[in-house]
């Protein structure tokens, strides 16, 4: 989740694209926020919504998922 915060805020100002961290930051988040671009389209007026959409995803499978699955270990033990 972090990790894409971090990527869409250096989205905002023009990061050099040689610095280590900078790189490790796209390869790791490239692969799922391209996934999003593909899927769904969501570019509004030049914007990138697909870091939202992200976090939306990771936001819904933290809270309901996580939760459903650890009710339901608990009525099998």
């Amino acid at each position: 989740m972090w990790l894409i915060i971090i990527r869409a805020l250096l989205s905002w100002v023009n990061p050099d694209p040689y610095n280590p961290i900078v790189r490790f930051l796209i390869k790791v988040t490239e692969p799922v926020l391209y996934f999003v671009r593909r899927k769904l389209p969501v570019y509004l007026g030049g914007m990138d919504f697909s870091p939202v959409v992200v976090l939306l995803a990771i936001y819904f499978l933290r809270i309901f998922l996580v939760k459903s699955l650890m009710e339901m270990a608990l009525r099998m033990g």
